[in-house]
């Protein structure tokens, strides 16, 4: 976790980015897994109610066919949202620091991170390195 003015400090520039080029930011949150899979969680959700639906009307009408329906919808609705479930909050769980592997480049992966979260962290090293006045861009000299 990051103290709480770096935390400060992202907000800014996430704020500032949103205002500067809003269909980045944008795209680069609907590129969020957990956008992704929040979506998904809706419709599986809706049909639960559907089928749950499908299953009162059956039993209250007397229709074998609806009340099997409406255990079907409800069945595949609740396993479809239990997989999204999964995916959405295993994309909030931090990953488990010291495992991991080094790149050629020092770096050090994570099993398990993500692309962008690597990419995050390499942005957060160069925004270290800069403020520390040692450039950011490994391979390049500032004239």
């Amino acid at each position: 976790m990051l103290p709480e003015d770096e935390q400060r400090q992202l907000q800014e520039m996430e704020q500032a980015l949103c205002r500067d080029d809003p269909k980045f930011a944008r795209l680069m949150r609907a590129g969020d897994p957990r956008v992704h899979h929040g979506r998904r969680l809706i419709p599986a959700l809706l049909g639960v109610v559907i089928g749950v639906g499908l299953l009162v009307a059956g039993a209250v009408t007397h229709r074998l066919y609806l009340e099997a329906a409406g255990v079907v919808i409800v069945v595949l609705s609740l396993v479809w949202a239990a997989a999204c479930w999964r995916r959405y909050v295993g994309g909030i769980r931090p990953a488990r620091s010291g495992a991991g592997t080094t790149t050629a480049t020092g770096t050090k992966h994570r099993s398990g991170q993500t692309r962008r979260a690597w990419m995050m962290e390499r942005m957060e090293q160069r925004w270290r390195r800069r403020q520390e006045g040692d450039g950011g861009m490994p391979g390049r000299t500032r004239s």
